[in-house]
């Protein structure tokens, strides 16, 4: 019978058994929710600190069929470790231990004190700051992972997960599902793939990162891979542009602060060999993301099905004649919300 960390009584032995924890009695244990591709389990110590495990699920907990294996986990467990000495120090929670057999990997718990920066940003609150922490941190992981001599596009060359929990339930479930876009998005499909140019964190947004005493901690790499940098900044522009569109009032802010993400991330990848070509890559990106997000197999829970409805519609129209750079594509998409919203 499977091991699962949710059943408290069976983690509890397991700890123990383990040798990794002394005295059960004086642990407690929190399920934590938000993700759909794991189980997530904080154990909490008496006075003490807390890890934080999580337990890779072959069928992801969402309406569709979604299925991936959760070997994925050691991915993760690999890319947590590069990243504890590659990344900006504090930005990613220590490595505790993994557990291939069952699908377990542990690494600290982030104290009780953060905040989750998606539920700070729907509430409206827009800090300069955070977004030019976030530009940091994408553009050091990618300069850093492409440095010469660098093993890392050995060890993250496998683009399986990449593959079946980005590509095939983003891009492709929606060519399906948008005719008009099949063919901008099967393209970009195959090109991404055509591309190895640094570390490619894949999950790379503000769900999956905290904010604890105004520092940004980045989580969750289980589609680690030697990639696209491209994708990643897309992904992330996604998410800064969907809420715009979602929160009228933070429309203005929003942009400018996608913007400051962006130009910073250029200064921290200026001079790269790839990082000279990649800005159309990163419109086409952001475009077929901003899709994904409505017509996939994980839409973006806070739009209104009027939102997704206009949000499909005017990347759509954008699609037919991209933007060439960046910053024309975040004002004409805001633009054109409030063209359409006019209607």
């Amino acid at each position: 019978m499977e091991f699962d960390i949710e059943d408290f009584d069976a983690l509890r032995d397991y700890l123990t058994e383990r040798g990794h924890v002394r005295s059960p009695a004086r642990i407690g244990f929190e399920k934590l929710l938000g993700g759909v591709s794991n189980r997530t389990v904080k154990v909490k110590w008496t006075g003490g600190d807390g890890w934080v495990l999580k337990q890779a699920l072959a069928k992801l907990r969402v309406d569709a069929d979604w299925f991936s294996s959760p070997e994925r986990i050691r991915v993760e467990a690999r890319a947590l470790r590069w990243l504890n000495q590659m990344a900006p120090a504090g930005t990613t929670p220590g490595f505790i231990f993994e557990d291939p057999a069952n699908h377990l990997l542990g690494m600290e718990a982030i104290a009780e004190e953060h905040e989750n920066w998606k539920d700070v940003l729907l509430s409206g609150r827009i800090v300069p700051d955070h977004f030019e922490q976030f530009g940091v941190l994408l553009g050091t992981i990618h300069r850093q992972s492409s440095e010469p001599g660098s093993d890392v596009s050995r060890v993250f060359a496998d683009t399986t997960y990449f593959e079946n929990l980005r590509l095939e339930p983003y891009y492709l479930h929606a060519a399906q599902r948008v005719s008009e876009a099949a063919e901008f998005l099967t393209t970009l499909a195959t090109e991404t793939l055509g591309h190895k140019d640094s570390l490619v964190h894949g999950d790379f947004s503000p769900k999956n990162t905290l904010i604890y005493r105004g520092r940004l901690i980045l989580l969750d790499h289980e589609v680690v891979h030697f990639g696209d940098p491209a994708f990643d900044v897309g992904f992330a522009l996604t998410h800064f542009l969907s809420k715009a569109h979602h929160l009228p009032n933070k429309r203005l802010p929003l942009a400018d602060a996608a913007l400051l993400f962006w130009h910073v991330y250029q200064r921290e990848t200026a001079g790269q060999s790839w990082s000279e070509h990649q800005r159309v890559r990163v419109v086409r990106h952001t475009l077929a993301c901003l899709l994904a997000r409505v017509a996939g197999k994980s839409p973006l829970e806070y739009l209104t099905l009027d939102e997704k409805s206009r949000q499909k519609d005017i990347v759509l129209g954008l699609m037919a004649n991209p933007p060439s750079e960046v910053a024309d594509l975040i004002r004409k998409f805001l633009q054109e919300i409030e063209i359409y919203g006019k209607h």
